[in-house]
C-alpha cells in the first residue's frame, strides 16, 4: 500500500512535467473574448483585407486617426520599434491601422500617413456607415468633437490595441502606452505556438 502511494507521488510530477505550459502576458489575456472576431475593410491600396488574410502573422489592430496629435502617432511608433525589437521574427507582424475618422482619412492620406511608420503597416478604412457596427464588434468608443471650423474637429477614441494570434484569435489587449519590449516579448510568446 505504501510503495503504491510513493509511486503515485512519483508519477504525478513527471506527468505535470509533460502537460504544456500555460502561457502567460504582460498585456490583458482576451482568449476566448466573443467580440473583435473579423472585419472587412479596404486597405490604403484599395484592396478589402479580413485576418484570415494575416494567418501565420500575429497582428496587432490600433484604432485612430490621422490627424490625431499624440496618442495615434505615439502608438504607431512604438509598433515600428517592437517590430524593431522583434528582429528577424518582425516579418512575422503585421500592424493594422483602422481610421475613425473615415470622413477626412481618404485612402491617399491613410496609404502617406503610413509611410512614416512601416512600409508594411496597413491602413484601413471603414465606410461612414460600416463605423458604428465596426465599433460595436470592437467594443470600441469614438466621438466626434466639434471644433471651431466644420474641419477642424478632432475625435476621442479607445487607444488600446488588440492583438491577434497566428490563426487570427483575438488573444490579448493592450493599453495605451505599453511599452515596446513588453509588447514584444508577448509578441513572441504568441509566435512560439505557431
Amino acid at each position: 500500500m505504501m510503495l503504491g502511494g510513493l509511486f503515485v507521488g512519483l508519477v504525478s510530477p513527471a506527468l505535470i512535467a509533460c502537460s504544456p505550459e500555460a502561457q502567460t502576458f504582460k498585456n490583458t489575456d482576451i482568449t476566448g473574448a466573443k467580440y473583435a472576431q473579423d472585419f472587412h475593410l479596404k486597405d490604403h491600396n484599395g484592396k478589402v483585407r479580413g485576418l484570415a488574410e494575416f494567418r501565420g502573422k500575429v497582428t496587432v489592430v490600433f484604432f485612430g486617426f490621422t490627424q490625431c496629435p499624440d496618442v495615434c502617432p505615439t502608438s504607431m511608433t512604438t509598433m515600428a520599434e517592437v517590430k524593431r525589437l522583434l528582429g528577424e521574427q518582425g516579418d512575422a507582424l503585421q500592424v493594422v491601422f483602422i481610421t475613425v475618422d473615415p470622413e477626412r482619412d481618404t485612402l491617399p492620406l491613410l496609404k502617406e500617413y503610413m509611410s512614416n511608420f512601416d512600409p508594411t503597416f496597413l491602413a484601413l478604412r471603414p465606410e461612414p456607415a460600416e463605423l458604428p457596427s465596426l465599433a460595436a464588434e470592437f467594443k470600441l468608443y469614438y466621438k466626434k468633437v466639434e471644433g471651431k471650423t466644420p474641419t477642424s474637429y478632432s475625435m476621442d477614441h479607445s487607444a488600446g490595441k488588440f492583438i491577434f494570434d497566428t490563426q487570427g484569435q483575438v488573444r490579448l489587449f493592450s493599453q495605451y502606452g505599453t511599452e515596446a519590449s513588453v509588447l514584444k516579448d508577448d509578441i513572441q510568446e504568441l509566435l512560439k505556438v505557431s
